[in-house]
């Protein structure tokens, strides 16, 4: 706790004696956006682009999206459960096979899946249905002057001026409330370095060129460090004992050891040894559904933070490839709402970062439970429980 207390300290004392990074968020927004016209202007953005800039306003309404993500407090399986719909997977089944020439152009050219493509199309917009009515550029001007997270979105602003100036996107398009554009929710920065033109019309299209949506976001999963050939999650049966501290995303273990642990197929068979490493997701505990992921599952991380969705995408794309359902299995009692927020308070208090006292089990929060696991010599799934609240 000393520590951070003076890591904090100094770093206040950095910000109050820099007056740049003052000037990076907050303060009076005229001002504010003057200072990103000129970075805009030094960049090479030329009038279009800066025109719509000094066009661009708050929205109070993108501020209370950011402030109210209360979806990622369900449970996997609730999340899954709601996300995961006949619809998609009937219109994603339908898909793949109406535009199968393009996904095995995609799968060639960038190593990427159809399926895998195909359930981000689904997720994100349900294949181009619903993009959002949020005036991009607004958006981000929005999240870039508020100062909770600006450095996640200051970075967006000029490659979509640089888009706006070219006339690839228009000056009031509209996405997301987090400055997403497209049938697969693209930010800026790879819609510029990324974007393909996928139906040789000679424009990056990706609102309405199913052809331009595909091969960009097979482009994007590719430069993330996209496997070509890998599997990305596997459903799994757990033993009623094995090591658990030796589960967690970050810990990539011999299909070997898993053998030898006791964790086999979905079907109780011994797991296909395919030389490859991969570490046990216990997403609700360890008496709750159960998969290994492989170094392709890390991708999904880089695309969205949340452990909910990122194993609900990969999943969906599982099922795509021809995958049941998982296993529900019988978890234990988890924490919710304000019983979670009390949770996380005593984590705080014993000096763990949670990420905040907001109720969801982030990746903080998880690591901060397996750590209280260990020491207090319950098994190690990162799943808060009644027991473990009782116990901290």
């Amino acid at each position: 706790m000393v520590a951070r207390s003076k890591a904090l300290a100094a770093a206040l004392a950095l910000f109050v004696a820099s007056p740049a990074l003052a000037q990076e968020c907050g303060g009076d927004f005229t001002d504010w956006k003057s200072a990103m016209h000129s970075e805009a202007e030094a960049a090479g953005v030329g009038a279009k682009g800066l025109a719509a800039l000094d066009q661009a306003e708050i929205d109070p309404k993108v501020l209370q999206r950011d402030r109210a993500q209360g979806v990622f407090s369900q449970t996997f399986a609730e999340f899954s459960g709601r996300m995961i719909s006949d619809y998609r997977l009937k219109h994603g089944a339908a898909n793949l096979k109406k535009y199968a020439d393009v996904f095995a152009r995609a799968e060639q050219e960038y190593g990427v899946p159809g399926p895998v493509i195909a359930a981000f199309w689904a997720l994100e917009t349900d294949f181009g249905a619903v993009q959002g009515d949020f005036h991009t550029l607004s958006a981000l001007v929005t999240l870039s002057h508020d100062c909770r997270r600006p450095d996640l979105f200051r970075r967006q602003i000029v490659p979509l001026l640089t888009l706006i100036d070219r006339g690839v996107l228009p000056a009031d398009v509209k996405g997301a409330w987090a400055g997403e554009v497209g049938q697969t929710q693209i930010l800026p920065i790879d819609y510029l370095n990324n974007g393909v033109d996928g139906d040789g019309d000679g424009i990056v299209d990706l609102r309405n060129s199913v052809p331009d949506v595909i091969m960009t976001t097979a482009r994007k999963i590719h430069s993330r460090g996209w496997k070509t050939g890998e599997p990305w999650l596997q459903e799994v049966r757990v033993p009623d004992q094995m090591p658990w501290e030796e589960t967690g995303r970050t810990n990539k273990l011999s299909i070997s050891q898993l053998n030898a642990w006791g964790v086999t197929d979905r079907d109780g068979k011994p797991l296909r040894d395919n030389g490859l490493k991969a570490a046990v997701i216990l997403p609700m505990g360890h008496k709750g559904p159960a998969f290994i992921g492989y170094d392709n599952y890390d991708f999904y991380l880089q695309w969205n933070q949340s452990i909910v969705y990122t194993l609900t995408a990969a999943h969906l794309a599982a099922r795509l490839a021809g995958e049941p359902p998982f296993e529900g299995r019988s978890p234990q009692e988890g924490l919710m709402g304000d019983a979670m927020k009390q949770l996380q308070q005593k984590l705080h208090d014993k000096g763990y970062d949670v990420g905040g006292i907001d109720g969801v089990l982030g990746t903080n929060t998880r690591e901060a439970i397996r750590q209280e696991q260990i020491r207090l010599g319950l098994p190690v799934d990162g799943w808060p429980t009644p027991e473990l609240l009782a116990k901290l």
